[in-house]
């Protein structure tokens, strides 16, 4: 009976965590494996499977639909790093200004975007671009310019960029906001001491004191910018006129579920993986994570 209890004991830590494992085993680890072997074959659908090895990755790299693929990628990623962000961190400041009435109805009203679908964004955005009827259309044409935001490849990533904008701002604003109801009210209250204006205080007390907001917002923006679909796919139409609106995941789906293309598919997917990891290790390398303070 004693070696029973003992044996239960050191059992049961093992199965209180067996679920996660098993689920992470079954819905992560499997699909990552398949996924890792799949993209070694040539395959046309479910049945033609041919071992080619690397070739995949090879046949990628010289594909040019691929490198303007990554090339939107990073036109969206870095969009939103220099307009979406500091946006975000503007209204943060704002609504974390003590002269600002109604706080709480302006959080509203900023984080509401980012509880409306991706697809009704992008339909509501068609509208808003279109060339003949489009609200944005109507002012510039009281300038006598008419845009097809939709239509011409060089405004098409900047009507993605502003609609994610839209959409995305209000989010990283609640990151921002919560990491300066964070800061502590003594340093503000030193740097009045030492005559620091607004400026000096905000860069030598806020931004620092920020720095790990700063940076998991950066990451995850980043993350979520390179795995991009939904807008432009509903936007230009699944990457019209001629694939300027595509992105990696974009093609990625195109192989996959319209040429069934798998194999290939596969490897662009595991592509994208190591884009995004080298990525997230630069930028928290650059913004000091690592850093031991």
């Amino acid at each position: 009976m004693r070696s029973w209890w003992n044996r239960q004991q050191k059992l049961a830590p093992y199965l209180f965590i067996a679920p996660f494992f098993i689920l992470f085993a079954t819905f992560m680890g499997y699909p990552l494996l398949y996924s890792l072997a799949l993209s070694l074959y040539e395959m046309r659908g479910f049945q033609s499977r041919i071992f080619v090895g690397m070739s995949n990755f090879l046949d990628l790299f010289q594909d040019p639909i691929f490198w303007k693929s990554l090339w939107n990628t990073c036109y969206f990623a870095l969009g939103t790093l220099t307009l979406q962000l500091p946006i975000a961190l503007l209204l943060a400041l704002l609504l974390n200004a003590k002269f600002v009435k109604g706080k709480n109805l302006l959080r509203l009203a900023f984080f509401t975007p980012v509880l409306v679908a991706g697809v009704f964004v992008a339909i509501i955005f068609n509208l808003v671009y279109d060339q003949r009827a489009g609200l944005v259309n109507n002012e510039f044409v009281l300038f006598g310019k008419e845009i097809g935001w939709l239509s011409e490849e060089k405004y098409v990533m900047p009507a993605v960029i502003l609609t994610g904008v839209w959409q995305w701002a209000g989010f990283n604003m609640i990151y921002f906001l919560a990491g300066l109801q964070g800061v502590r009210q003594e340093l503000y209250e030193a740097a009045a001491v030492d005559g620091a204006n607004w400026w000096q205080t905000f860069i030598h007390v806020t931004l620092p004191s920020l720095r790990p907001v700063i940076a998991f917002v950066f990451v995850v923006s980043m993350i979520g910018s390179l795995q991009l679909f939904d807008l432009p796919f509903i936007l230009t139409n699944g990457g019209e006129p001629a694939d300027a609106g595509s992105t990696i995941v974009m093609y990625l789906y195109k192989n996959g579920f319209q040429f069934m293309r798998l194999g290939y598919a596969a490897a662009i997917g595991w592509v994208l993986f190591f884009i995004i990891a080298i990525v997230s290790i630069v930028q928290l390398k650059l913004l000091g994570i690592f850093r031991e303070d």
